[in-house]
This record gives structure tokens, C-alpha cells and sequence, in this order.
């Protein structure tokens, strides 16, 4: 228990440090871009003088070295204020909060379903190896890699939802006050099921991959081999013995891909119409809106790194081997 106390406080340490470190890089690769929220507004309004841009940017501080800028952002994030959107004119977080929501809906039902398939159909893959089933597999598995997801959204887009009628194109449902649980329910799953059915293709193949290689070279160590010939059923020997010792690097793979996604998945969402995160950072940065780029990035950040420490907790879960806590 000590143990991983200490590494839970150095891992907290470290992530302190590094989102420290990311915000003043983004911080200053934003403020480095060209123009600013200011120039924006005097190109939107026509009779905006010089003198009126001038006063703006000395009003809110454009005016003073970015260095000078991030230090004063900085010591108002560590209070909890993390600025207004320029584009939403809202608090920042009261911004980015919904839209973290929704990329987890879409982005935890895609990694859900994606991991239910993959993970079995690895398994059957390696158990029957150079078998015209494990061909069609893996030529499953290169399509779903090979395929661009943008392509891939629009296909969905023209077959089920212009040629067939049967989903919507994008957008989120728009659930009336009094709408019974069951019925709105049923309305939001038909504007995810595009979506979450494009980003589970897009993730299945690089998971079923993975999954097989590890299960292909946990049959192949002594300990299976010993098991089978002391007569243990196969299916003890696959799921008892190999599929232990091949879930552990899978599951570093998933977690840490996992993480990745509250970044959002800014192609999907983009094609889809999804207010999530991927879409609000990338609108963000093309609108200048410095705070709302900026935490949103860091947002992703600790996400991944939350994905990082899940990984190496789920290794020493599996793995009674490993020790984290010692290690730290």
C-alpha cells in the first residue's frame, strides 16, 4: 500500500509537470500564430479605428510580451479561472464540459464495442492460424486500417442515411422537455449509431492485429505446451493459461489508445456534425480563441496521461508479476 502511494504521489508530480510544460508550449505556439481576437474584430466591424484596436488590446493585455501573458493566465488558472470564450462568450469550462460528454459517449461506445469484437475475434484468429478464416481476418483487419476515416464516415453517410433513409446524417438529437427516457433513448442512439459504427471499424482492426500476436505468441511458450500434454482440455489451456498472458500487452494497447480519444475524434466529429472535443479545439484554434484551444488541449493532455497510468495499473493487474508500486 505504500508503495503505491509513493508512485501515485510521483506520477501526480509528474503530471503536474508536464501539463505545466504544455500549457506554456501551447500557450506560446497559439500566441505566435498570426493575428489575434482583436484583428478579427476589426475586420468584422468596419468602423473600428486603430485607436479602438489599440485600447482593446491594452484592455485585455494583447499589448504585453506573450511571456507576460501566459504568467498571468497561468497564476489565474491555478485559482480555477481558466478565462472566458471569445467564441461562446462563456466560461471556458462551461464550454468544453458538454462536449467532453459527448466525446465520451461516442468515443467510450466505439472503444467498448470495438475491444468486445476484437478481443474474441483474435483469440479465434491465432487458434486457427493459415486457416482460410484467419485469411478473411486479417484482410478484414488491413481494410479497417487502410481506410480512411473520412471516406469512410461519408460512405456510411451516402448508403444509410441519403440512399436508405434509415439513420441520420450527423448533428445530435434534440430531446423535447416531457420526452419519456425509452423514446429519447432510442433518438440519441440513431444519431451514434454513424458515427460510433465508423470509429469502431476504424479502431477494430488495429485491435484484432494486436490481439492476435500477442495470443499467437502466448501459444507458442512452454507452459501451453506442458498443459497440453498433460492432457488439460483445450479450452483451459486457451482461455486459462494463454489468453492470461496475452491480455496484458493488449490491454496497455487499449488503455493507452483509450486515453487518446477524449482528445476527440476530430475527422468524425467534423464529418458528422458531433459537438465534441476534437471539433471545439480545431474550431477554437481557427477562430484564435486562445483560452478555449488551450485548455481544451490540455484537457487532452491529462486525458492521455490518465490513459498512461491506467495502462500500467492494468499490466500489474494482470501480470501479478509486475509490481508498480515497487518499481516507482
Amino acid at each position: 500500500m505504500l508503495h503505491m502511494t509513493r508512485y501515485l504521489a510521483s506520477r501526480g508530480m509528474q503530471t503536474i509537470v508536464t501539463l505545466a510544460l504544455m500549457s506554456l508550449v501551447v500557450y506560446l505556439l497559439i500566441g505566435l500564430m498570426p493575428g489575434d481576437p482583436i484583428d478579427l474584430m476589426v475586420s468584422g466591424d468596419p468602423k473600428m479605428t486603430s485607436q479602438d484596436a489599440a485600447r482593446l488590446r491594452a484592455l485585455y493585455g494583447l499589448d504585453k510580451p506573450l511571456l507576460d501573458r501566459y504568467l498571468a493566465w497561468a497564476d489565474q488558472a491555478i485559482q480555477g479561472n481558466f478565462g472566458y470564450s471569445r467564441s461562446f462568450n462563456q466560461p471556458v469550462l462551461a464550454v468544453l464540459w458538454p462536449r467532453l460528454l459527448n466525446t465520451f459517449l461516442l468515443a467510450g461506445m466505439a472503444f467498448v464495442s470495438s475491444a468486445v469484437i476484437a478481443l474474441p475475434l483474435g483469440i479465434w484468429a491465432a487458434n486457427h492460424p493459415r486457416s482460410w478464416a484467419d485469411y478473411l481476418i486479417n484482410l478484414f483487419c488491413f481494410a479497417g486500417i487502410s481506410v480512411p476515416p473520412f471516406w469512410l464516415a461519408l460512405l456510411a453517410i451516402t448508403l444509410f442515411a441519403v440512399a436508405l433513409g434509415w439513420l441520420p446524417a450527423g448533428g445530435m438529437a434534440d430531446v423535447r422537455p416531457g420526452t419519456g427516457f425509452l423514446q429519447a433513448l432510442g433518438e440519441q442512439l440513431r444519431f451514434l449509431a454513424l458515427p460510433v459504427a465508423t470509429l469502431t471499424l476504424v479502431q477494430l482492426g488495429g485491435y484484432t492485429r494486436f490481439m492476435r500476436g500477442s495470443m499467437i505468441e502466448a501459444l507458442r511458450q512452454d507452459y501451453v505446451r506442458t498443459a497440453r500434454a498433460k492432457g488439460a482440455p483445450e479450452r483451459r489451456v486457451l482461455w486459462g493459461h494463454a489468453f492470461a498472458n496475452a491480455l496484458a500487452p493488449v490491454l496497455t494497447i487499449l488503455a493507452l489508445s483509450f486515453g487518446g480519444l477524449f482528445s476527440g475524434a476530430l475527422i468524425t466529429e467534423t464529418v458528422f456534425a458531433w459537438p465534441g472535443m476534437g471539433k471545439a479545439i480545431y474550431q477554437a484554434i481557427l477562430d484564435n480563441d486562445y483560452n478555449l484551444a488551450l485548455v481544451g488541449l490540455l484537457v487532452a493532455t491529462f486525458a492521455t496521461i490518465l490513459g498512461n497510468l491506467l495502462a500500467d495499473v492494468a499490466y500489474a493487474w494482470v501480470d501479478p508479476r509486475v509490481s508498480i508500486g515497487e518499481t516507482a
